[in-house]
């Protein structure tokens, strides 16, 4: 069957379809209202990673603050004698860490049993574990040992901090668990109580 013009229908309908799509993609080419959100999506996992590790690395910094300050005023109770007084029987250093915890505890979880908080109380001396050893916290450096008036004690305050953004800072984590490890210290001669 053939047209009123002499030409099979098939190839009528295929050089319309060509024509068609010739204009379409030269409108295309010509359309910028779109080029805003091409360009957004280009950009946006860098600045979303970028974004989020600003975050990160500001929650980080504000948490070690945070910890520092409960160390030092956990450690104040130490230094004036007031813990010791109160504390005379029992697991003292669970208790201490309790202590500790009470001033912290919206920022992680803390408490005597914790796992990922660990306190360290000590009359400092020549020979003082390192926190780390392989990668991980090493448990040899964490004890309470009793202090004495006008004893130098060394409070230190170990956090094994969750990280969650590590895209554009690499480093945030700096255990072989993929965690981040915060510390807070404080050193003194204690009163003489």
């Amino acid at each position: 069957m053939r047209q009123s013009n002499g030409h099979p229908p098939e190839r009528h309908s295929h050089a319309r379809e060509r024509w068609s799509l010739r204009r379409s993609l030269r409108a295309f080419r010509r359309d910028h209202r779109g080029a805003a959100v091409v360009e957004f999506g280009m950009v946006a996992v860098p600045f979303l990673a970028l974004l989020f590790a600003i975050l990160e690395t500001s929650i980080v910094f504000w948490t070690t603050q945070v910890l520092e300050t409960a160390v030092a005023d956990a450690a104040r109770t130490i230094y004036t004698g007031q813990f010791q007084n109160a504390n005379k029987t029992g697991d003292i250093g669970k208790e201490f860490k309790k202590q500790f915890c009470l001033r912290i505890s919206a920022l992680f979880e803390c408490s005597e049993n914790s796992s990922t908080v660990h306190v360290d109380v000590r009359v400092v001396t020549t020979n003082i574990p390192p926190v780390i050893n392989d990668g991980a916290i090493n448990p040899a450096a964490f004890a309470y040992q009793e202090t004495k008036a006008n004893d130098i004690v060394l409070v230190r305050v170990a956090v094994e901090y969750l990280v969650f953004s590590t895209l554009m800072n690499l480093n945030q984590a700096n255990l072989a668990n993929g965690k981040r490890l915060l510390m807070g210290s404080a050193t003194f001669r204690n009163e003489p109580f």
